[in-house]
């Protein structure tokens, strides 16, 4: 467990795993989200925000909730 970088009083278990910092749930986002990261695939703070938006916005959010013009 580490201190959230923008929130210093605050234990956060939420570490970007390519720059290293520390993340409380209030600052948790995905730094470079249109950059690679060889880590996205075991990220938790990539899956949290995507869950997030999924529940924001729908399905749609990632993509995977789009038709194709034939199919509707």
């Amino acid at each position: 467990m580490g201190k959230c970088a923008r929130h210093p009083e605050r234990e956060t278990r939420f570490q970007c795993l390519k720059h290293g910092t520390w993340m409380c749930e209030e600052c948790l986002s995905c730094r470079d989200s249109q950059i690679y990261c060889k880590n996205r695939s075991a990220c938790p703070i990539w899956y949290i925000e995507k869950r997030k938006k999924r529940h924001k916005y729908g399905p749609a959010a990632d993509g995977r909730g789009l038709q194709r013009q034939s199919e509707l």
